[in-house]
């Protein structure tokens, strides 16, 4: 009698204990990423970036193989207009499209 009582307990512990499968889903973030690349020496004071009225200023990364990416800075996914002036004069504009977590290299002359 004692073990029929001792096997129900374990077994009531182990049921009671056990709250099934537990899954997460989670999607990727909604925002993409610019990075300037360029010779860091043409712009020493940083470019101005233009997104969609929108005004920073940017730092330049060297184009680097062994670390592939320097400075990013996050934007909204979708299309963009991107212009980069450097003191007062535009030296790239595009329309893109950024999908979710894409990082767009912008090459600088």
């Amino acid at each position: 009698m004692k073990k029929l009582w001792i096997i129900l307990l374990i077994g009531v512990t182990l049921a009671v204990g056990c709250t099934g499968v537990k899954t997460v889903t989670q999607g990727l973030e909604n925002e993409a990423f610019l990075e300037f690349v360029g010779k860091p020496a043409d712009y020493n004071k940083g470019v101005d970036v233009d997104i969609d009225g929108n005004t920073f200023n940017a730092v330049v990364n060297k184009d680097n193989q062994n670390r592939p990416k320097g400075q990013v800075y996050a934007i909204s996914t979708g299309k963009h207009v991107i212009t980069v002036s450097y003191l007062g004069k535009q030296i790239y504009k595009k329309q893109v499209f950024i999908s979710a977590q894409e990082t767009r290299r912008i090459i600088l002359p």
